[in-house]
C-alpha cells in the first residue's frame, strides 16, 4: 500500500511539474510526459515490467476525458463544422485504415489484409489528447472546431473497424456486415448517450450543492458509456453525445455555482488523467521491446515499417483534406451568394406588416402564419445569415489545410487500442511496437512542431481592423444585454434606481474597470440605515433589489444562449460574457442581508 502510494504521489508531481516546465521550455506537456515515461522504463528497474491494461485507457480515462472535451467544446462551432467532422471522423479513417492494411500486408509476411487492416485500424484515429497541443497555438477557430471534433468522434470508426476486421480473421470480410455493425454502434451510442444527458440534467438542476453536484457529473460518462459497451456499441460515442447534451444545456438548466464548480474540478480531472495517459504511453515502451524480441520481425524492421507507415497516414490525410477544404470554399462561395435575398427575408421577417404568408387558399383567405413559425423561419434565417458571415470572415485556405494535414497526431489511445488486440495474433508484440513507435514519432515530429508551423505560414493580420470588428461585437452585444434588462425592468420595476444598467456593465466583456463598478454597488438596504429607520422595510427592499437584479441576470443570460443557438457573436466572447454573469449572479446571491 505505501509503495502504490508513493507511485501515486510520484505521478502527481511529475505531471504538475511538465505542466509548468513544458510551455518554459518551448515544448507541450504531453511530449515531456512521454519521454519522461520513456526514460523511466528504460533506466528504472522497477517500471520494466510494467503491464497496463489496455482497457483501463479504453473504458476507465477516455470517456470521462472525451466527455469533458464535449462539454466545453463550442456547439455552434461544431455544428458549422459538421460536415467536415464527419468527413474526416469516418470516411477518412476508414480510407487510411484500408490503405494502411494493403500496406501491412505487403511488408509484413504472413500477416494477411484482416490483421493489416486491424493494425490500421489502430493507427488510423487522432487523439484527443493529443490534439490540445495545437490549441495552444494562433490557430483559426475553425482548424480548432474541425480538430476537436474529428478527435472526439473518429474513435467509434476505429474502434468499430477494430472489430470488424478481428472477426474478419476467422471469417469472410463482408462490407455490408461491417456498414450493419458501424451503424448499430453510432445509433445506439446516440440514443444512450443522448438519454444520459437529458437524465444528467434531469436529475442534476435539483440538487443544489454544488460539491455533490460535481460528485455526479463525474460518473456521467461512465454512466453512457458501460450501458452502451454491454450492447455492442460504442461506449466512447456516448460518451461524447452525453457530453454534448450537457453542454448545449447546462447554461440554461444548471445553477452558476453548480456551473462553475463543475468547471473547476473538471480541469484538475483533465490536468490529472491527460497527464497519466501519456505518462502511461511512455512507460510502456521497455516491455513492448521486451516482448518483440522473441518476434521474428525484429525491433530495427519494426521501426522502419512504422516510419512508413506515419509517412502513408500524413499523404492520405493531405490528399483527402485538400478536396475537402476545396468543397468547403466553394460551399461558402455559394451560400455568400445567397446573403443579399436571406437579408430581404429578414427584413421581411422583422417587420409587423412583412409578416410571411401561407399559401392561398381555395376561399381567396391568406391567414398569416402562427407566431411560433414566424419565429421558427426568423431564428433559421439569422443562424444561417451568422453562419455565412462566419464563413466569410474565417475562410480555409492552404495555410487552414496544411495545419489541419500536420495537427493529426496518434497518441496514447493508438497504444492502448493495439494492446488490445488479441493474445494469437500473428505477431502481436510487432504490432504492438509499430503502433506505438507511429504514435511517438508522430507526437515528436508533428506535436514537436506544430507551434512553429502555424507561427511561420499564419498570415499578417490586420490589428487595426480586428479591433475594429471585436469593438462592434461587443457594442452589439452589449446593446443586447441592455435591451433584455430593460425588458425585464419594465415589466418589474426595481426598487433601487439603476439596477438593471449595473447588472448590465457587469456583463459586457468590456475593460476591468467598467465591469467593477457593478459588482461593488450596494444593493438598496445593503448598509446599515441612519437611526429609527425600519429594519423590516429595509429587509424587504433589499430582497426585491436583489430578486430584481438577479431576475435581470437571467433574462440576459437567456438572451445570450439564444444568441449562441444562432451563432451571430463569437464563442470565445459569448463565453466571457456568460461568465461575467455567472460571477455577478454568484455575488449577489452570497450577500447577507441588512444589518439591523
Amino acid at each position: 500500500m505505501t509503495e502504490l502510494l508513493i507511485v501515486m504521489v510520484a505521478t502527481l508531481v511529475v505531471i504538475a511539474t511538465a505542466t509548468l516546465l513544458g510551455p518554459r521550455l518551448g515544448v507541450a506537456s504531453p511530449l515531456v510526459l512521454v519521454a519522461i515515461g520513456v526514460v523511466a522504463s528504460l533506466v528504472v528497474p522497477a517500471f520494466s515490467d510494467i503491464q497496463i491494461d489496455p482497457e483501463l485507457i479504453l473504458q476507465g480515462i477516455l470517456p470521462p476525458l472525451l466527455y469533458s472535451a464535449a462539454v466545453s467544446l463550442p456547439t455552434m462551432n461544431f455544428r458549422r463544422e459538421f460536415g467536415a467532422i464527419s468527413g474526416l471522423s469516418v470516411v477518412l479513417v476508414i480510407g487510411t485504415a484500408v490503405i494502411l492494411g494493403f500496406f501491412f500486408m505487403l511488408v509484413i509476411p504472413g500477416l494477411g489484409f484482416a490483421w493489416g487492416l486491424a493494425l490500421g485500424a489502430v493507427i488510423s484515429p487522432t487523439d484527443a489528447v493529443a490534439v490540445s497541443i495545437i490549441k495552444q497555438t494562433p490557430v483559426s477557430k475553425r482548424v480548432i472546431a474541425m480538430l476537436d471534433g474529428e478527435s472526439l468522434l473518429n474513435d467509434a470508426t476505429a474502434l468499430t473497424l477494430l472489430r470488424g476486421a478481428i472477426v474478419a480473421t476467422a471469417a469472410t470480410f463482408s462490407f455490408g456486415n461491417f456498414a450493419a455493425s458501424f451503424s448499430y454502434s453510432v445509433v445506439v451510442a446516440l440514443l444512450i448517450g443522448g438519454f444520459v444527458g437529458w437524465l444528467n440534467l434531469v436529475i442534476r438542476k435539483r440538487v443544489t450543492d454544488p460539491t455533490v453536484n460535481t460528485v455526479m457529473s463525474f460518473t456521467v460518462p461512465f454512466v453512457a458509456a458501460i450501458p452502451a459497451e454491454l450492447l455492442g456499441a460504442s461506449g466512447l460515442v456516448a460518451a461524447v453525445v452525453a457530453g454534448l447534451v450537457t453542454g448545449i444545456r447546462a447554461a440554461r438548466v444548471l445553477s452558476p455555482q453548480n456551473r462553475l464548480s463543475d468547471a473547476q474540478n473538471w480541469r484538475m480531472i483533465e490536468l490529472v488523467l491527460e497527464g497519466a495517459i501519456f505518462l502511461m504511453m511512455g512507460l510502456q515502451i521497455s516491455g513492448i521491446l521486451t516482448d518483440v524480441e522473441n518476434d521474428d520481425a525484429g525491433i530495427r524492421t519494426a521501426v522502419v515499417i512504422a516510419i512508413g507507415a506515419l509517412i502513408i497516414t500524413v499523404l492520405v490525410r493531405a490528399a483527402f483534406v485538400a478536396p475537402l477544404l476545396w468543397f468547403l470554399a466553394r460551399r461558402s462561395h455559394r451560400h455568400a451568394k445567397m446573403k443579399p435575398r436571406m437579408e430581404v427575408i429578414q427584413e421581411r421577417l422583422s417587420s409587423p406588416n412583412e409578416i410571411l404568408e401561407a399559401p392561398e387558399h381555395p376561399n381567396g383567405l391568406s391567414p398569416t402564419k402562427s407566431p411560433r413559425y414566424v419565429r421558427r423561419v426568423t431564428s433559421l434565417v439569422t443562424r444561417s445569415l451568422a453562419d455565412i458571415d462566419y464563413f466569410a470572415r474565417e475562410p480555409l485556405g492552404w495555410r487552414e489545410g496544411t495545419t489541419v494535414v500536420w495537427a493529426g497526431m496518434r497518441g496514447a489511445i493508438t497504444v492502448a487500442a493495439a494492446q488490445s488486440l488479441p493474445s494469437d495474433t500473428p505477431l502481436r508484440s510487432t504490432l504492438v511496437l509499430i503502433a506505438f513507435v507511429v504514435a511517438a514519432l508522430s507526437l515528436l515530429m508533428q506535436g514537436g512542431t506544430i507551434g512553429a508551423l502555424v507561427r511561420r505560414i499564419s498570415p499578417a493580420t490586420d490589428q487595426a481592423a480586428e479591433h475594429e470588428r471585436t469593438v462592434a461585437e461587443r457594442t452589439r452585444l452589449f446593446a443586447l444585454l441592455k435591451e433584455s434588462a430593460d425588458a425585464v425592468a419594465s415589466v418589474t420595476p426595481a426598487a433601487s434606481a439603476t439596477p438593471s444598467a449595473s447588472a448590465t456593465a457587469a456583463v459586457t466583456a468590456m475593460p476591468a474597470a467598467e465591469d467593477a463598478t457593478a459588482s461593488t454597488e450596494p444593493l438598496a438596504g445593503d448598509t446599515t440605515a441612519p437611526e429609527g429607520d425600519d429594519f423590516e422595510s429595509r429587509r424587504v427592499q433589499f430582497e426585491a433589489d436583489k430578486n430584481h437584479r438577479i431576475a435581470v441576470i437571467r433574462a440576459q443570460r437567456t438572451a445570450l444562449l439564444d444568441a449562441r443557438d444562432n451563432g451571430i457573436f463569437d464563442a470565445d466572447l459569448l463565453e466571457n460574457a456568460l461568465d461575467n454573469l455567472d460571477a455577478t449572479q454568484i455575488t449577489l446571491e452570497m450577500r447577507g442581508k441588512p444589518s439591523a
